[in-house]
């Protein structure tokens, strides 16, 4: 396998960091201190640049790009702790849609998501079933959904939802619009995003593909796609995170010398850049799994939740390191380090946290039925 990227990537990445060059703490926290908790002009701007139509094929208004690309984009906007939904509409919600959806679900949502007319979000969750993709909790009848949704990433703002549902075939995908029977709970999210409780009472809905494909292997390959999205974007983040630390090591002095004269702080900070490293490796590997179109649904599930699981790891270490080596200056909200560890935080429980990874992955080597642990 290549790591490297190549030409048109190195292109990508460096055009996406100039376009976000100069977003600081203080815009992210002007942006999230009001709905729909991110910049609608950045999302704007990301439209313009064809990023939010990037994994999409040409014929349904995208750009055709891969998983590396879509990696490449997740990171700088981790790296500048971006709060807009790039990875839930665009991954999850769209990459729903790209792989269920018929030619005119696809032109007509993809298109319309490409050119940031619509932001989509995916409403799979329920509460009280954790990170279960199967729950049962919405039932649909006679074209009708019922049932409640929890949490919804960027739920207030979206003009439409990708709802999964029980069936009398078993599980099936519905796009429904907020209105009829639809009634939309936002909440602020402790890292400055927005979520949503949606409750549905006989909303009109319309199911999402032909049934060529089965929903529930489409749903877990575009679950296990938006993992490894969150995954780079956890990178960017520590490693803003660290170059920040040891920026503050270098300039902060303490005792007549500058902190990073003390060995047991550099220790500490080359600890983070061990762990930032090792997660790079495992989450690069997870995404040329997921690359390499010959990879089985088993692989690809694997790789996501072993990555999810670094990062996991990862994520708190060096989240908790950046917050320690900066003392109380870290904590408050006038500095980027503890937003970037609280999107960590938030970023571990996407999707599934540690504990769940750790849980599906040792049914996986055992071979034994997962068992959910008692909370």
């Amino acid at each position: 396998m290549d790591f490297t990227l190549d030409d048109e990537q190195t292109a990508l990445r460096d055009a996406v960091r100039g376009l976000l060059k100069g977003f600081d703490n203080e815009q992210r926290r002007a942006a999230t201190s009001e709905d729909p908790g991110f910049s609608e002009a950045q999302w704007g701007r990301l439209a313009e640049m064809g990023l939010l139509g990037l994994p999409y094929s040409e014929d349904d208004g995208g750009m055709g790009a891969g998983p590396v690309e879509l990696a490449v984009v997740a990171e700088e906007l981790g790296r500048v702790n971006a709060p807009e939904p790039y990875v839930d509409t665009v991954v999850l919600a769209g990459g729903l849609v790209a792989a269920l959806g018929t030619t005119e679900q696809k032109q007509d949502v993809l298109g319309a998501i490409s050119a940031g007319e619509r932001v989509v979000a995916a409403a799979l969750l329920e509460p009280g079933t954790r990170w279960d993709l199967a729950g049962e909790g919405v039932v649909e009848k006679d074209g009708r959904l019922t049932g409640v949704k929890e949490p919804v990433v960027a739920g207030g703002r979206a003009d439409l939802l990708v709802v999964s549902a029980r069936t009398d075939d078993g599980l099936g995908l519905f796009l429904v619009e907020p209105g009829e029977g639809v009634e939309v709970a936002t909440y602020a999210t402790f890292d400055g995003g927005r979520a949503s409780r949606i409750t549905f009472d006989a909303a009109p809905a319309t199911r999402l593909g032909d049934g060529s494909v089965d929903p529930m292997a489409a749903l877990e390959r575009v679950v296990a796609a938006a993992k490894i999205a969150y995954c780079h974007e956890a990178l960017g983040l520590m490693e803003s995170a660290l170059k920040l630390t040891t920026d503050y090591l270098t300039t902060r002095k303490q005792f007549g010398m500058t902190l990073n004269r003390f060995q047991a702080l550099t220790f500490r900070a080359a600890d983070m850049y061990t762990s930032l490293e090792l997660t790079r490796s495992v989450v690069t590997w997870a995404t040329m799994v997921i690359a390499d179109h010959g990879s089985s649904p088993e692989l690809v599930t694997e790789a996501a939740r072993r990555a999810k699981l670094q990062v996991s790891k990862a994520g708190r270490h060096v989240g908790q390191e950046a917050i320690q080596l900066h003392g109380g200056i870290g904590m408050t909200a006038e500095y980027a380090v503890g937003h970037m560890t609280s999107r960590l935080t938030a970023i571990d429980h996407l999707l599934g946290d540690g504990r769940e990874q750790t849980t599906h992955l040792a049914a996986t080597l055992t071979d034994h039925e997962v068992v959910e642990p008692v909370r």
